[in-house]
Formats: C-alpha cells, sequence, structure tokens
C-alpha cells in the first residue's frame, strides 16, 4: 500500500482564499442563491434519472427548468464575481504596469461593467413587459415566459449596483506605492 505525501513543490500549493471584502450588501446572497439553485438543479436531475431509469421516459419540464436554473447560477456567479472582483479579463494588461495604471483600468473597467450590466437591465425589462403584454408562454411547458424573463432585468440590476460598489470601494482606498509597502 502506498500512501500518497503531501508535495513540498510550490508550483501545486494552492493560493490562499483571500477574505471578502466589506460590502454594504453581503456577499451571502449570492452565496446562498448559488447554494439553493445548484440544490435545485441537483435534486432535479436526480429526479429525472430515477424516472428515466425505472420506466423509459422522463419528465418533460426538467430540461426547461435546468437551463433557466444554469443561467440564472450563471448570472448570480457573475454578481458574486464582480463585487469580489473575480470576474474574467486578461491578466497580461490588468496587472501590468504600475499601481496606478492597474488601479485606472480597474476602475474604467468597473465603470464600463455597470454600464453594460445597467443597459442590459433597462432593455430586458423591456423584453420581460412584451412577454407580458403578448402572454408568450414557454416552449417545453407551457408557463408563462415572464416567470423566467423577470429575473434578467433584476440579476442585472444586481450586477450592475455590484460594479458600482466595487468601483467605490476602488475609488475610496488609497493607493499605497511599493515604497511604503516594503
Amino acid at each position: 500500500m502506498h500512501i500518497h505525501e503531501p508535495s513540498h513543490d510550490p508550483a501545486e500549493i494552492p493560493e490562499p482564499v483571500a477574505p471578502d471584502t466589506a460590502t454594504l450588501v453581503t456577499l451571502k446572497i449570492e452565496d446562498w442563491a448559488t447554494v439553493i439553485i445548484m440544490a435545485l438543479l441537483a435534486c432535479i436531475t436526480f429526479a429525472n434519472v430515477l424516472v428515466r431509469y425505472f420506466t423509459d421516459s422522463s419528465f418533460a419540464w426538467t430540461e426547461e427548468i435546468s437551463v433557466f436554473l444554469m443561467i440564472l447560477l450563471a448570472m448570480v456567479a457573475g454578481s458574486a464575481a464582480v463585487a469580489r472582483d473575480r470576474h474574467i479579463r486578461i491578466e497580461f494588461f490588468s496587472e501590468a504596469g504600475s499601481p496606478q495604471r492597474q488601479r485606472r483600468l480597474a476602475l474604467v473597467g468597473a465603470a464600463l461593467v455597470a454600464l453594460l450590466f445597467f443597459l442590459m437591465s433597462g432593455l430586458s425589462m423591456r423584453v420581460v413587459w412584451d412577454d407580458i403584454r403578448f402572454g408568450e408562454t414557454s416552449p417545453g411547458i407551457g408557463v408563462p415566459q415572464w416567470w423566467y424573463s423577470v429575473w434578467l432585468p433584476v440579476i442585472s440590476l444586481a450586477i450592475a449596483l455590484r460594479a458600482v460598489g466595487f468601483l467605490l470601494r476602488r475609488w475610496r482606498t488609497p493607493l499605497v506605492s511599493p515604497a511604503v509597502a516594503e
């Protein structure tokens, strides 16, 4: 029997997780939403697997609900990523240069994210209104389409507000020069 000993190679040691920054609205909202959505996805998928195994048929509604939940999960995770400054970016550019340049890029990035998601929130409200006005129903199970689409403006607004919060936190944080930090 061979016991695997932990490696002491620095390349294999994971980065420590930084504590969450203080935000006006707690990040536990996104964290718990993620847990709940993942649990719902797991339960729905497991129930569908059991039904398929025992009956050779499946629940018709599971695919539609699962797709909706995966989209909702991505949006909620996006909100948490923006608030924690963990959203996708090209590190070659964002971490290069002086601390002033890095700060300016972070501020511009947060402002652009906020602008994009404020626009998405506003424009998607029109989609929700059209879904309600025209009585659109979902293709799979025939429920009102706005049950799904109403979440796009809500979560887009949340992402925009998280970006504004990050922008304000970054703006207020004093810039520490490398000579002072050492």
